[in-house]
């Protein structure tokens, strides 16, 4: 089993053993498992085969949002990752030349019932939980709806400490525990009523919401609503994208930090940007090998900090390369890249090839807006929050909720307060892009014990300010954006360095050996890795190799799931040191490979397996309008809804020349989120096994 039993951060739980079958193989799940989770704790990645060409699929999204990892279980199609595993289910491949069975329709449900809300917010994340406890606030009568069983959104899968400020949106707290907090608040608001597992599928002229809770269907009327729907990860066009193994950061996070399932063994991740990164910090923490990570850019777009923590650990991270072809017969077991020039064109002879069972695609984030724009052409009240407004970090979400529901209010007409100025000022800062890199201070005291703060990028972050008992932490002038200096005494109390959401605050000691100190470095990787008397590596802030140490102590504090390593070193590393280097880097292997060749076969259309070539034979025969490049390629026709090749499709339009004022774009779905039509019309699908079983009993 690919369980996950031992962790830094996350504790797992006893849970009742269910049993089930994949293709007649008798399987086990935990009870209440989605069943793709359960499945790749079996050991099991193929869930699908393509109608088209019998290829092998996986997952891609695990968020409900693509039809890639669906499966028949118990007789009916259904998306792996959003049903949960019953006891005794029959769980099946799902082929597009077998026979389904025949399903029979009963009448079921009684009427459609409705109702009436000041307020109904889509989407129980940051942003979402932030608005719903403003209304709340004034006792303003407020539904919040999430389509999974708990809310938080993607805090949920969070496991590292969260940057901004501590006093306004829980800096130096990990995503996980942010989550609950958000959640727990609701409970001070009885206006505010908060629906799990329970799924917006559309926004109707009538200024109604259809939502289907469970298997219950209702319509809500709104006087506000608001789109906290957040994001979808971006897809990425090259050949092999489709194996199995190759899927979104976010279903990699989903199923290490929700799920508690291991589903690699070496993992290697295309892109630089805060989501890459961060989930390769997260598989580090599982115990599972980060091969390389690589950026088309000169330099990676998220934080520094969580660039330099893998760096430090000794994860190779490749700017100027691409992702050239992914190789496999049955699912992933090679990764081919290259480096770029300027204009970002592949440069022939840099290719290296290494061997992953696993390729993480993190190279951005789409607005989930779609409901938004519905309830405006329907005339409603309708206002959009976090990421489904602007991609920004789950603190900046906060806030963007927090605004919002001031927008309802006014919009309800309930007196309230004027928003403060400084809410839209800490916006604006918890949004920026990353600021200049510092090149580091020389020492200019010589205290006994002192931090030293390896932090040099400006971004939005002041917990080791906030938690310095000494208040010796200051930040460089007066935005949370400047970086910190040791300005005063210190007691070596290790605060400023457990509470960093970058690891990158360490501590100094000269107290016992003035000649030898120490130094505390701050790890998550795992209990048990580093022992006292151990002989480890130090590295850099950036991940220079410093030589070697002695392990001294090893402190846990248990409430922070942190590791305090302290190593005995000498004077001239002791400012430099930040960490321990723990994974030897792979150089890969030299390849020569036809950069042009199978270009055409690359899959833009997942759902429909439409290929690169075919796309282009029809721009270049003169079409604009993707409605019309639907018809005639069936790029976008599939369960999907053109969210995974939407943005690609325009992409390719852009690398024919053609300027995108020309092109037409896709008519939007009446309905963004698959549901079974008997919901609307209170009919219940059956297969006709169930059938048989049901008449049985009489």
């Amino acid at each position: 089993m690919n369980r996950i039993t031992e962790h830094p951060v996350l504790q797992p739980e006893e849970r009742k053993k269910v049993a089930f079958s994949f293709d007649g193989k008798k399987c086990e799940a935990l009870e209440g498992e989605v069943i793709s989770s359960a499945l790749y704790a079996n050991g099991i990645k193929i869930f699908s085969r393509h109608k088209k060409d019998d290829g092998p699929q996986g997952i891609f999204c695990a968020n409900g949002q693509c039809a890639q990892c669906s499966v028949i279980a118990d007789g009916l199609t259904v998306k792996s990752c959003v049903t949960p595993v019953r006891e005794g289910m029959k769980v099946a491949t799902l082929k597009g030349t077998a026979r389904l069975p025949r399903v029979a329709c009963v009448q079921e449900f009684g009427r459609v019932e409705e109702l009436d809300v000041d307020a109904l917010i889509i989407g129980g994340g940051p942003s979402g939980l932030a608005a719903a406890a403003e209304l709340g606030k004034l006792n303003v009568n407020t539904l919040i709806i999430d389509d999974k069983t708990t809310f938080g959104g993607k805090l949920v899968l969070q496991t590292h400490k969260f940057f901004g400020s501590v006093e306004d949106c829980y800096a130096g707290t990990r995503g996980i525990d942010i989550a609950g907090k958000l959640e727990h608040q609701l409970k001070e608001y009885p206006s505010v009523k908060a629906w799990p597992d329970a799924t917006c599928l559309a926004v109707f002229s009538d200024k109604k919401a259809g939502v289907l809770r469970g298997d219950k269907y209702y319509l809500i009327r709104p006087k506000a609503l608001v789109s906290a729907t957040g994001a979808r990860e971006k897809s990425l066009a090259f050949p092999g994208n489709t194996l199995p193994g190759v899927y979104g950061a976010g279903a990699f996070q989903t199923l290490v930090n929700r799920d508690l399932v291991r589903p690699a063994e070496r993992l290697f991740i295309v892109g630089g940007g805060n989501v890459g990164l961060i989930a390769a910090y997260h598989a580090l923490q599982a115990g599972i090998k980060v091969v390389g990570l690589i950026e088309a850019l000169p330099e990676c777009g998220g934080y520094k900090v969580h660039a330099d923590k893998i760096k430090r650990l000794g994860v190779p991270v490749y700017t100027r390369h691409t992702i050239v072809r992914a190789d496999g017969k049955e699912g992933l077991e090679t990764v081919t890249i290259a480096g770029v020039d300027e204009k970002f064109k592949t440069l022939p002879g840099t290719e290296k090839t290494f061997e992953a069972d696993t390729l993480l695609i993190a190279v951005g984030l789409s607005s989930v807006d779609e409901f938004h724009a519905q309830a405006l052409e329907a005339g409603m009240e309708s206002f959009v929050c976090g990421d489904a407004e602007e991609i920004a970090e789950a603190s900046a979400a906060m806030f963007s909720g927090k605004i919002t529901a001031h927008k309802v209010l006014k919009s309800l007409g309930v007196m309230a307060a004027p928003v403060p100025q400084f809410w839209f000022e800490r916006l604006e800062v918890l949004k920026s892009r990353p600021g200049v890199t510092k090149t580091p201070a020389a020492k200019d005291h010589a205290k006994p014990v002192y931090p030293v703060l390896h932090c040099r990028q400006e971004i939005p972050c002041n917990p080791c300010v906030t938690v310095c008992p000494k208040k010796s932490i200051k930040l460089c002038g007066d935005s949370i954006m400047n970086t910190p200096q040791f300005t005063g005494d210190c007691i070596g109390c290790f605060k400023c360095l457990i509470i960093c959401p970058g690891l990158a605050v360490t501590i100094v000691d000269y107290r016992k050996d003035a000649k030898n100190p120490t130094v505390a470095l701050p790890f998550e990787i795992g209990r048990g890795l580093v022992r006292k008397g151990d002989k480890v590596q130090l590295t850099g802030w950036e991940g220079a190799d410093l030589g070697e140490a002695e392990v001294v102590d090893v402190k846990d504090f248990k409430a922070e799931n942190t590791l305090v390593v302290i190593v005995k070193t000498t004077p001239e590393k002791a400012d430099l040191a930040a960490s321990l280097k723990l994974f030897p880097a792979e150089a890969g292997r030299k390849t020569v490979t036809d950069l042009a060749r199978a270009d055409d076969e690359t899959i833009i259309c997942r759902c429909e397996r439409v290929s690169l070539g075919e796309i282009r034979r029809a721009i270049r025969s003169g079409m604009r309008d993707l409605n019309q490049l639907k018809a005639v390629t069936r790029a976008g026709m599939g369960a999907c809804g053109a969210k995974t090749c939407a943005t690609i499709l325009l992409n390719i339009f852009r690398s024919e020349g053609v300027d995108l004022k020309e092109v037409t774009g896709f008519t939007r779905r009446p309905l963004f989120v698959e549901a079974p039509l008997g919901v609307f019309s209170g009919v219940k699908c059956r297969t006709e096994a169930d059938e048989k079983a049901s008449w049985s009993g009489f």
